[in-house]
């Protein structure tokens, strides 16, 4: 009757194991998709500026052919 019992409460302690690490690994799922969506924006955000900083380049150089 022992070894069953032991048997029971190492499965359960292992259970409880896995369930702290399903958890923490969740957390952390979690936090990284926070930091991918908010670097996500800020790459958005610098392909506008870059586009916008473009533009008068752009016109520039094609006045420039046209001379």
């Amino acid at each position: 009757m022992l070894w069953p019992m032991i048997a029971i409460a190492l499965g359960f302690a292992g259970l409880a194991v896995l369930g702290v690490l399903a958890v923490r690994v969740f957390v952390e799922v979690r936090r990284l998709a926070r930091q991918v969506g908010a670097t996500s924006e800020r790459i958005q955000r610098a392909s506008e500026d870059l586009e916008r900083a473009a533009v008068p380049l752009a016109s520039r150089m094609h006045e420039a052919g046209r001379d």
